[in-house]
Parts: C-alpha cells; structure tokens; sequence
C-alpha cells in the first residue's frame, strides 16, 4: 500500500511541475499575443517528431519540457522588440538572439529543468553552423535542441505574423528541407 501511495505522490508531484510551467509558459504567450499557443505547439510537433524518428520515451519527456520553455528567455527581451509590428533591424536582432542565453540562465539552477537548459540554449544553432548563440554546427548541436529548432521553425513559418502571411504546410516542409 505505502508503495501505491508514494507512486501516486511521485506521479502528482510530475503534474504540478507539468501544470505549472505550462501556467509560465501561457504567462509568456500572453505577453506575445499573435504567437497564440506557440510553445504548447512547439512541444507538440516536437515530441510528434521525436517519437516518429524514434527517440526513447525519457527522451521524448525532456524534449517536451525544452519545447514548452524554449523561448521563456523571451521574458528579458524588451516589449519594444518583442512586440514590434514589422521586421527587426540589424541591432533588435542582436538583442533577440540573446533569448536562449537568458532562458538557459533562467532554467539552468532548477534541478528538474537542467537538461532542459541544454536544449533551450542551443535551440537556434542551426546544422551548418550559423545559428546563435555558440555557432554551434552538427552532432556539436544537442539532439534535443535540433527538434524543437525543426518545430519551433515548423510552427513560425505555418503562423501569421503582423509583418508576413504564413505559409502552407507543404511550402514549411520544402522550406525545411
């Protein structure tokens, strides 16, 4: 019986770290309001991705929280960038690539959220080495970190934005590739 009980206070404690960084999460969308669910969808596609290339299970887990709390860096990004209704210049791109150094920091002192961390910095290296913030390219890229920078580009390019139309599904998937 006590082994039941202490499964059962293991699995509520999962949920009320689940439902609360879901709450933190929704805070952040909110803030940025035409992104609309845009994390909870980036986790979505992310684990549907995984799980189709066959990343074990624990795997999926961790990816689900990376993709959920990939942008939370986004809080320390000034609401003048942020929100703007048109294309950033040269100099707000400098301040919005410092998004995934901000989230790493934010996430990287909570013990349940350290291997998060790994994949909320690096979820803008892209694979031929020009991404942010480390230039990393390649295997050097965390796993993780390579499929929520697939869904997180997946769900950018298939959302309208107040400076551009989405795309379809179809011209997303050509983009990728």
């Amino acid at each position: 019986l006590k082994t039941a009980q202490l499964e059962r206070a293991l699995q509520d404690l999962h949920l009320s770290y689940d439902h609360t960084l879901t709450a933190l999460v929704k805070a952040l969308d909110a803030r940025e309001a035409e992104v609309g669910h845009h994390s909870e969808r980036v986790r979505d596609y992310a684990v549907l991705l995984a799980r189709t290339v066959g990343v074990p299970e624990d795997e999926v887990a961790l990816l689900a929280t990376g993709g959920l709390l990939h942008d939370i860096g986004k809080i320390g990004i000034s609401d003048r960038i942020l929100l703007k209704p048109s294309p950033l210049d040269a100099g707000e791109w400098l301040e919005m690539k410092k998004h995934p150094v901000i989230g790493h920091a934010i996430v990287a002192g909570v013990e349940f959220l350290a291997e998060a961390a790994t994949i909320i910095l690096a979820h803008h290296e892209r694979y031929d080495g020009t991404g942010y913030p480390n230039g990393l390219r390649g295997e050097e890229i965390p796993l993780g970190a390579r499929i929520i920078f697939v869904a997180d580009a997946f769900d950018a390019m298939t959302s309208d934005r107040v400076y551009r139309p989405s795309l379809s599904h179809e011209e997303a998937l050509a983009e990728l590739e």
